[in-house]
């Protein structure tokens, strides 16, 4: 792991340059935090550039504003501005104490204390800060040696940090599962099973957006072993188990076997009961929208004992791939994923000018040649005429 920042590279990323010299890098003003110094000293990709100043959010528009920069006050409240250089977004945040907190909201200070800013944030590995000009880390709380060793930790009291904001514990989890190398940290853990009930105050968005982050991870289930083990999802999420584990880990297995993309939906699907109701009402309770909502009913039906076509034909190509894969059925799931369902090769009109009667009995006429033609795996020409002439004669009779 590198122990500094790449301060060059990083200036030459489209608008960056512009960007620093109107808020003072040079002077120390304003450095590199979060996620994108972490990832970077990982080795890992980094995409968003987040910058953190010891300027009030005021000033900092105004300074944008004078170097010919877009401010939005995206979050001016609490101190962030989107800066958008040359076309790209960064986000901007004074730095801040927490006066007060109630579990799933802060009021803020503006402050110019660099420690004081990082003391308020979740894990070590998350509180380190970089010097844009020379690359130099800062880090008050030891997130270098814990990443280093790809241990998440909270900052202080676990307990504590959870109570300021309850997403802490599933957050908790998904770096666990992204980024840790082994068992969990002991006073993390059991601070997140002790106050797991804690989810129930917050909105169910929150829990879905957070929880489905760590499902679409390559893989969770180590992760999600600790948290059914603990309980954690009970008061929020009762309805899965470890016994869902299976389940969860052949879709896993199988989605890498058919080289088809981790899907967060279809894992959660692979915990929940083969039940499409269930699935429906724990979809509606985590307010996800009315596409995932059906898609995750759909999954839960479960019929997957006809041909991998007919099935695709039934439900639609996606489900049927998200059903096969939840079965193991991984070659079949690759088959079937580009796969287009073919048209049926007649209409009513038709069936009327060769001798059916208007009216329902053309709508079971055609219900019947259907249900023939994907038994017989979508035949055409002659093969499809036979079915169509015994199907005539069986309405016939």
């Amino acid at each position: 792991m590198a122990l500094t920042l790449d301060a060059a590279k990083w200036r030459k990323k489209r608008g960056t340059k512009r960007l620093l010299a109107a808020l003072g890098a040079e002077e120390g003003l304003t450095r590199y935090v979060g996620g994108a110094v972490r990832d970077d000293l990982l080795g890992l990709p980094v995409s968003d550039i987040d910058l953190a100043t010891r300027i009030p959010p005021l000033e900092v528009i105004e300074r944008l504003e004078k170097a010919k920069i877009k401010a939005v006050p995206t979050g001016i409240d609490h101190g962030t501005v989107t800066a958008v250089s040359d076309g790209h977004p960064f986000e901007i945040t004074t730095l801040r104490r927490d006066v007060s907190t109630d579990g799933r909201r802060a009021t803020v200070a503006f402050t110019d204390d660099w420690k004081e800013d990082a003391a308020r944030r979740d894990f070590t590995i998350n509180a380190l800060s970089a010097d844009p000009i020379t690359g130099e880390l800062f880090d008050y709380f030891g997130g270098l040696a814990d990443l280093e060793q790809r241990h998440i930790r909270f900052i202080g009291d676990p307990l504590q940090r959870i109570a300021e904001d309850h997403l802490r514990i599933l957050r908790f989890f998904r770096f666990h599962a992204r980024f840790d190398a082994g068992n969990p940290d002991q006073a993390a853990l059991d601070a997140c099973t002790a106050r797991a009930n804690d989810l129930m105050a917050l909105s169910r968005e929150r829990i879905a957006d957070e929880l489905l982050k760590l499902l679409g991870l390559p893989d969770p289930s180590a992760t999600v072993e600790i948290m059914l083990t603990r309980r954690v999802l009970t008061p929020v999420l009762p309805e899965i188990d470890i016994r869902a584990l299976g389940s969860l880990r052949t879709t896993i297995t199988a989605e890498r076997d058919a080289g088809i993309e981790p899907d967060a939906l279809r894992r959660l699907a692979a915990l929940l009961p083969r039940d499409a109701l269930v699935a429906a009402e724990v979809g509606l309770r985590l307010r996800l929208s009315n596409k995932a909502r059906k898609r995750l009913a759909c999954i839960a039906a479960q019929n997957s004992g006809k041909s991998p076509e007919a099935l695709a034909y039934r439900i639609g190509v996606q489900c049927a791939v998200d059903r096969l894969l939840l079965n193991g059925r991984a070659k079949e799931a690759a088959a079937i994923a580009t796969w287009h369902a073919p048209r049926l090769p007649i209409s009513g009109g038709t069936l009327i000018k060769r001798g059916v009667p208007e009216g329902p009995l053309v709508a079971k006429t055609l219900r019947r040649i259907e249900d023939r033609w994907i038994e017989a795996a979508f035949p055409r020409g002659d093969d499809f005429e036979k079915i169509v002439e015994g199907a005539l004669q069986s309405t016939a009779e």
